[in-house]
């Protein structure tokens, strides 16, 4: 395999978890007075951290969100992912499998450390990650589409961007991948090839992406 690391995005990747969240998201910004239907949500806030929430309502409508906004929203959420949350199909036999090779790898999300901990937590992740393998946009300040995320990840691996693959869902965290100088395995279960195109290589099962990094010599191999 030409990578010395595997960056996996979460949400939608590893934990099934975009259609809840973004469910969830659409149905508060509505309550609150800022009409947004479930396909708005995923177009607009997909794979990226709170702020972009904050900031692209205060820019079309010219009000800000409730100060408590991001707190109940999470309340929401993290309740509903005890419920209903579940590894997406194939990532256990992915990790499972890494593990077992010795491939270096690690998650980079625009969620905050709690929101990936509670996901993995409810759906047994968390035997594959503890705590020097979890990255989060609280780190560095700045989320997908910014690369700092995954450079941040990157450099605490002890890896350098070339060396890295991301494993992304999103348009956003695909442009962040592509931004550090990463390739970036397009993950198409949710999101349409189209709006993924940039992407090194695309893939609608997790199951296929064993083989998919298998076949990735090093260079001059």
């Amino acid at each position: 395999m030409r990578y010395d690391l595997v960056i996996f995005d979460n949400d939608g990747v590893l934990v099934d978890s975009e259609p809840i969240s973004n469910g969830l998201l659409a149905a508060y910004l509505t309550e609150l007075g800022h009409p947004t239907s479930y396909e708005d949500s995923i177009r607009d806030y997909m794979g990226s951290a709170m702020h972009r929430v904050h900031d692209l309502v205060e820019e079309r409508t010219g009000h800000r969100l409730p100060a408590d906004f991001d707190d109940i929203f999470h309340a929401r959420v993290f309740a509903a992912f005890e419920r209903e949350l579940k590894p997406v199909a194939g990532a256990v036999d992915v990790l499972e499998q890494l593990a077992a090779d010795g491939v270096p790898y690690c998650v980079a999300s625009s969620g905050s450390h709690e929101r990936i901990r509670v996901g993995h937590r409810t759906t047994g992740l968390d035997r594959w990650f503890d705590d020097e393998r979890i990255f989060s946009s609280q780190d560095v300040g700045r989320g997908k589409p910014a690369p700092d995320l995954f450079l941040h990840a990157a450099e605490r691996m002890g890896s350098t961007p070339e060396r890295c693959v991301v494993v992304e869902d999103s348009p956003l965290g695909m442009q962040a991948a592509v931004a550090a100088g990463m390739d970036v395995y397009g993950f198409t279960a949710m999101t349409p090839a189209e709006k993924l195109a940039r992407a090194t290589r695309l893939f609608g099962d997790m199951r296929e992406l064993l083989p998919l990094l298998a076949a990735e010599e090093r260079p001059g191999n």
